[in-house]
């Protein structure tokens, strides 16, 4: 299949900017973007591209991106992430590497990832800060939902830091796929991983919620996630910024009975836990 190849080139010195416009073309059909030193490049097959969509988005940024459209031929674009897969090392606890990498057993915890096309390879700041956020709570003997799982990092680390089971949930079938591939790879047994949406989460308790995602779909789906809550349960969400969405986040938990606790930022993303307020949540 023959992919466009749009080159954007930013005209705002403000490195957020580029990350909202990436997270935005993420939701029209982009499905690969390479960062380099001037911008990036963004990727989306050819019968999937919408100049209308585009625009559209581009207009919420002012002028501040120009781009180039390229066609580019049939790639193999496992091969293409593989070749900008570096392996990662957080906070001297968690090494995520490929299966092409060497590994380095001083790393408490190890996570293979095979990224194909699916996010959650641990470099972007939103997964990072989740991960560093689970290595600092107990995570023991709970029971997991993974919202948004992409590649089922999360859900791995959730298992290797003793949760009893997990369910990972994406929309996206690369990304399920990629969850029971990366489980198998870790020789993971208790992640179950299901395609679909807030309406396919199971009908039972849970002690530990992740959700790495963007604002919109948290907002939509925060109420879900609070039904599914046992009565001590921690929310860790992240996906969105610090200046634009932290109050509204913290504003939409707190009418849903949870307690914010703390959080982490890194280049303006922020990742956020929340807790139950006993008094507040509904039975």
């Amino acid at each position: 299949m023959e992919y466009k190849e749009l080159i954007f080139t930013p005209k705002s010195a403000e490195d957020f900017h580029k990350d909202l416009l990436i997270d935005a073309l993420s939701q029209i059909g982009f499905d690969t973007f390479e960062e380099f030193e001037q911008g990036f490049k963004a990727y989306i097959p050819s019968p999937n591209f919408n100049q209308q969509g585009l625009d559209q988005v581009l207009g919420g940024f002012n002028g501040m991106f120009s781009y180039d459209v390229n066609l580019i031929p049939q790639k193999n674009w496992n091969e293409v992430w593989e070749s900008n897969f570096e392996p990662l090392g957080i906070n001297d606890q968690c090494y995520v590497r490929a299966t092409f990498h060497d590994p380095h057993p001083e790393y408490r915890h190890q996570i293979v990832i095979d990224p194909k096309m699916a996010f959650g390879t641990g470099h972007h700041q939103t997964t990072a800060m989740m991960m560093e956020l689970m290595m600092e709570e107990n995570l023991a003997g709970k029971k997991v939902l993974d919202m948004g799982c992409g590649t089922g990092i999360l859900a791995i680390l959730a298992s290797q830091l003793g949760a009893k089971e997990i369910i990972a949930i994406d929309n996206d079938d690369i990304c399920y796929q990629s969850t029971i591939e990366n489980s198998n790879l870790n020789d993971i047994k208790n992640i179950q991983a299901l395609c679909g949406s807030k309406e396919v989460i199971p009908d039972q308790k849970y002690d530990i919620v992740l959700a790495n995602i963007n604002r919109n779909i948290l907002l939509d789906q925060l109420e879900r996630y609070v039904e599914s809550l046992s009565n001590d349960a921690l929310v860790f969400l992240s996906g969105f910024y610090e200046k634009t969405d932290l109050d509204m986040i913290k504003k939409k938990a707190n009418n849903l009975g949870l307690t914010y606790s703390r959080h982490k930022k890194l280049k303006d993303w922020v990742a956020v836990i929340f807790h139950i307020d006993p008094l507040a949540i509904h039975p």
